[in-house]
């Protein structure tokens, strides 16, 4: 327990936040206090404590051009010897399948299918929804043949995704 002592405009600002991470919320905040010296925990504290460090997280709605949001899904068996590097360096200089993108552009989700059949991908997109995702791309991984096998799930993959309204690209860096 701590032996700070939290206002009650405090804890209520603090119910903001939800429940799957409060506890963690609420250590961030009083490790804040604690290090400013104080002893008790106000609304202000929690606000400060969520712009230290969270903020740069939430998005920015004050923006006036949006960004476009975009995520790649890659193959679970082929992410266990590749690092995903030559699909974030085709991002970052614009190259191959993402040379449509200017700057306003930003990744935001990198994750692998899950395994036969691309059990995690439905999920995933839906978490990426509540964040503006506008575009996922399957990594060049699930397209190639030769080393690995072309995903035999790809076709049910884009499918679903698109059922979402997501727009699909096929490919990363080939």
């Amino acid at each position: 327990m701590s032996d700070l002592n939290w206002r009650e405009e405090a804890l209520e600002e603090l119910k903001k936040v939800p429940s799957f991470v409060r506890g963690m919320a609420r250590r961030a905040v009083e490790s804040y206090v604690k290090s400013n010296g104080q002893s008790e925990v106000t609304v202000g504290d929690v606000r400060a404590a969520r712009d230290k460090h969270i903020k740069f997280a939430e998005d920015d709605k004050a923006s006036e051009k949006k960004k476009t949001r975009i995520a790649v899904v890659r193959c679970e068996t082929v992410s266990e010897v590749c690092p995903g590097v030559a699909c974030f360096k085709a991002f970052n200089s614009r190259h191959a399948h993402f040379k449509e993108y200017d700057d306003d552009c930003e990744m935001i989700g990198y994750f692998t299918c899950g395994g036969c059949s691309g059990r995690r991908v439905s999920r995933l997109v839906d978490k990426l929804v509540d964040h503006g995702l506008d575009v996922v791309h399957l990594s060049s991984c699930m397209m190639l043949e030769g080393e690995y096998p072309k995903c035999p799930h790809r076709k049910q993959i884009r499918a679903n995704i698109e059922a979402k309204g997501i727009r699909v690209i096929e490919g990363t860096h080939h």
